[in-house]
């Protein structure tokens, strides 16, 4: 087993020498291409989307151009956009949505070194839209302009009087809807919110979480009293709190926030990010990307507390390095960041160079995960180990079956560590490093971060405040999502925590270490390398400060916990564990099969 783990690290680092892409000469001098020239008029109101895609278009022969808009509102409608059929990682079944064609705002295809400099300019989109897409580019930054959607996809209604029996709700001025059959339709630009999806935001505690409240109005005769007033036919029992607000969307994602794809070197920079249909900025087998000072929350104007329907910034299947700084992020129905790759279940061997896997998530699927020379590790899912390692000499997918791959390999499968229906694979050469740093995060109903890649994983400086789940979540998964294997670095240090875990996932720990396998024991580890350092953490109740399975070399030192006496820690199979040289109260560690557990030098706030 040393020897493997030694083959999977030479591997690893070998990877980062690699180079990615060939990047093309730029212009010798900094052309400026405007849209404006191109027929697309500031605060027209009119469609832009074609004026300002003839505008794009026209950069692919100027590489090293800037895409320059006049300040003002650009207004873009599904009518005239770019539709391609793309796969597109955690986003639908084919239940769900059987077509992948995606309806693209801005479609930047094959650009070579442009900015798209904004000057403050609004990108207004209508209808189901994905805003931007980045595809098959190089060094493309995005800069200075916000997203916005005359009418969002999610709808928001807030309680302004509580009564027995009665309730009347106030709805925001973005949301629409109408009464049929004495029951609330929520509507939009031609779309209905068909299976919702409901989170509350209560004032009294600034929690964001899920809600069973519409599902009672909506099965309740509402009249209108006025445009924007609603009131409710109730039953007496039901008596949320006044000046909560619902936000409420359709669970199927049929378009993502913006989609970074097969790209190199991608950087958005001073952007506001106002609402997100679907999955939120998605990179997606991409390398090398920046985001800073980007913004993902409502316009401070608007009234609205939602700013996205799923995860803000999602990376599946990226390499090189991931830098995210100095971001604000306010109003999501999922997770902020979501870093992992894909576990791909292999459902037969075809003779000693090849074998068939398969995308076991219903919503994840049909993209390619596998490229000749990537370098693939065989995970076993009972331990989550990397037990073997292997390179990709041929990739063959089947547009009829875009559910499975075949792969061939320059040498025989290793023996014995390959089960039919069990093992999955898992492509090393696409994952990423991680930084994350000078970012605040607030009023997200599940995580803050999750992150699972054999990389650097380094979270800094950030500011993290009533996530109602596990503010930071690693997990490494052959059983739910497939995403991903063990993490082997990662430092989390200089953070502030806030009244994270509400929605009591994993125990209500701030910190949690979560992987997938079933063997557990201080025997078979499946993170390591894991040090949280000279954080803050405010505990509210009785939660844990973190949640550890099958982790070794775990270090929690240099920390202040405040809000409790006794500060939690619940520990699983883990293995040379430290805690000391934290300010807090006596420390108290449930452990089950765990090994080198040291608790020493803390003192009391």
């Amino acid at each position: 087993m040393d020897i493997i783990k030694r083959k999977i690290r030479r591997a690893i680092v070998s990877l980062t020498m690699l180079p990615c892409f060939v990047v093309c000469a730029g212009a010798e001098s900094r052309d400026t291409v405007r849209v404006a020239d191109f027929g697309a008029v500031a605060d027209s109101y009119v469609n832009a989307v074609e004026a300002i895609q003839r505008a794009i278009d026209a950069c692919r022969e100027k590489p090293g151009a800037v895409l320059s808009f006049a300040p003002g509102r650009y207004d873009i409608w599904p009518e005239g956009a770019v539709r391609k059929e793309i796969y597109i990682s955690n986003t639908s079944s084919e239940v769900e949505c059987l077509s992948k064609i995606k309806t693209i705002g801005l479609h930047m295809y094959g650009l070579d070194g442009i900015t798209v400099e904004g000057n403050g300019a609004t990108l207004m989109m209508h209808g189901s839209i994905t805003p931007i897409a980045v595809d098959s580019c190089v060094d493309v930054t995005l800069s200075d302009f916000a997203v916005d959607f005359e009418r969002p996809g999610g709808s928001e209604l807030t309680y302004t009087r509580v009564a027995p029996g009665k309730i009347i709700v106030g709805t925001h001025r973005d949301t629409r809807y109408d009464i049929r059959g004495r029951r609330l339709r929520l509507i939009g630009e031609g779309w209905c919110t068909e299976i919702p999806h409901c989170i509350k935001y209560t004032p009294s505690d600034r929690h964001f979480q899920y809600s069973h409240d519409w599902g009672v109005l909506s099965g309740c005769d509402v009249e209108e009293l006025s445009p924007g007033s609603l009131q409710f036919d109730v039953p007496e029992d039901f008596r949320p709190e006044e000046g909560a607000t619902l936000t409420i969307r359709d669970i199927i994602r049929r378009e993502v926030g913006m989609l970074n794809i097969h790209s190199r070197n991608t950087r958005l920079e001073n952007l506001d990010i106002r609402y997100m249909h679907g999955l939120g900025i998605v990179s997606q087998y991409s390398t090398d990307v920046t985001l800073r000072n980007v913004n993902c929350m409502p316009d401070s104007e608007s009234g609205r507390i939602l700013a996205s329907s799923a995860d803000f910034v999602h990376f599946s299947g990226c390499r090189g390095h991931i830098d995210i700084v100095d971001c604000n992020f306010a109003g999501a129905q999922d997770d902020v960041i979501n870093v992992h790759g894909t576990n791909l279940q292999v459902t037969s061997v075809n003779g000693e160079h090849g074998l068939t896997a398969r995308f076991m998530h219903h919503q994840s699927y049909g993209f390619r995960a596998f490229h000749v020379g990537d370098t693939v590790a065989f995970v076993n899912p009972a331990t989550m180990r990397r037990d073997a390692i292997a390179v990709v000499s041929g990739v063959r997918m089947d547009k009829e079956n875009p559910r499975e791959i075949v792969l061939t390999f320059d040498a025989p499968l290793p023996a014995g560590c390959i089960s039919p229906g069990t093992t999955c694979v898992e492509n090393l050469t696409w994952t990423p490093s991680l930084h994350v740093s000078g970012c605040t995060m607030t009023r997200i109903s599940t995580r803050g971060i999750l992150a699972t890649t054999p990389r650097r994983i380094v979270i800094e400086n950030n500011r993290f405040e009533r996530i109602a789940g596990t503010a930071i979540l690693i997990e490494s998964d052959a059983r739910d999502w497939y995403e991903s294997g063990p993490v082997c670095d990662m430092t989390v240090r200089n953070n502030l925590f806030v009244d994270c875990g509400y929605n009591n996932s994993m125990n209500g720990a701030t910190i949690a270490l979560n992987p997938s396998n079933t063997e557990v024991g201080y025997d078979n580890i499946v993170h390591s390398g894991v040090a949280i350092t000279d954080n803050r953490i405010e505990i509210s109740g009785e939660r844990p400060v973190v949640y550890a399975k099958s982790t070794g070399n775990l270090k929690f030192s240099g920390n202040t916990v405040a809000g409790t006496d006794t500060p939690l820690f619940i520990l699983r199979g883990c293995a040379d564990v430290v805690i000391s040289g934290n300010v807090m109260g006596t420390p108290r560690v449930e452990n089950t099969d765990c090994r080198n557990v040291k608790v020493l030098g803390n003192i009391r706030d």
